[in-house]
């Protein structure tokens, strides 16, 4: 059972247990996850804890970066290699059933509702592509496709299984009421990739062949600057993203302050240049307290090092600033 402790995955797991399945749960983490504020291992965790099936968590972000990376059918609306995604992690999928000697696959999955890979060709390219033609039984659409194996050999009762399609969410909430699930906070597994933002920013590391974890780390925190193609510049919007980002610095990163004033935390990553300092300097400056000041003392340091330089820059313009932003 692929559980990501969304709605619709709940509902296949509660359809599945009361055929009498025995299901082993698995729920795949990435760093693009943004299931709920506690995290999707949270989520599922809890859902199977609540029907009482074992689930195995594992992270396999390092792995699937590889997959934004080269997505062999593209992207979706932004940086999201949805078609791709899938058929990774149903292969993952495939291994894990193999381990605890499961029969075939059971997902959430509803036809129609997500753009690209849940068309009904999309999901039949996935199914090849991950050697698991016809072992995927999706419970709340499985009456608009071909009967899958375990539905042919009566392991399911396939009278007992939905032909729900689209992307309205009202039959699964109806359903949700008849099988008393009450609670759900994440009605459908959300990913960083398609969020326009996170994904103009991932772009950007894409392009600059920087897509790295450390690099996608902070892509979740401040505001993002382009200052050349060898480095960027990161700015803390608020005391707890300065902490963020002062936590997610590296050795041969470059750390800027005001000096005198409050303000933020810039962090310069890459190879920068006496030109590309400055400009780092004169953006960090743009967000310190004190704007009536022609010029303010920006402080800057090599993380890890206690020797500090001190400059006066002036800030930046408006116009060049906006220039430089992701």
């Amino acid at each position: 059972m692929l559980l990501s402790g969304g709605l619709d995955s709940t509902l296949a797991a509660k359809m599945m247990l009361e055929q009498g399945i025995e299901l082993d749960a698995i729920n795949f983490l990435t760093t693009f996850c943004t299931c709920t504020k506690k995290g999707c291992r949270h989520q599922a965790t809890k859902v199977a804890d609540e029907l009482g099936i074992k689930i195995t968590v594992k992270n396999i972000t390092q792995e699937y970066l590889e997959v934004v990376k080269n997505p062999r059918f593209g992207y979706g609306s932004g940086t999201n290699p949805c078609i791709d995604c899938r058929i990774f992690t149903f292969r993952k999928a495939k291994e894990f059933m193999k381990e605890t000697g499961a029969s075939f696959i059971i997902t959430g999955e509803v036809l129609g509702e997500r753009p690209m890979s849940q068309r009904r060709d999309a999901m039949m390219i996935i199914e090849r592509e991950s050697g698991l033609k016809r072992l995927i039984l999706r419970p709340l659409s499985a009456r608009l496709f071909d009967p899958t194996i375990p539905e042919e050999e009566g392991v399911v009762n396939r009278e007992a299984l939905l032909a729900i399609s689209g992307r309205s969410r009202k039959p699964q909430i109806e359903l949700a009421r008849e099988l008393g699930i009450n609670e759900y906070p994440c009605p459908a597994g959300g990913c960083l990739l398609t969020d326009p933002q996170f994904s103009q920013r991932a772009k950007d590391l894409l392009e600059h062949d920087s897509f790295t974890l450390d690099n996608i780390m902070l892509l979740k925190v401040g505001r993002h600057f382009r200052l050349s193609k060898s480095c960027k510049l990161i700015v803390g919007r608020d005391e707890k993203e300065n902490e963020s980002i002062l936590g997610l610095s590296k050795d041969k990163d470059l750390i800027m302050a005001a000096k005198y004033a409050p303000g933020p935390i810039g962090l310069l990553r890459g190879e920068a240049g006496p030109e590309d300092l400055n400009l780092a300097l004169s953006i960090t400056a743009r967000y310190v307290d004190k704007k009536d000041e022609e010029k303010i003392a920006m402080e800057y340091w090599n993380n890890g090092d206690e020797t500090k330089s001190v400059v006066e820059i002036e800030p930046i313009a408006e116009g060049l600033l906006v220039k430089k932003r992701i």
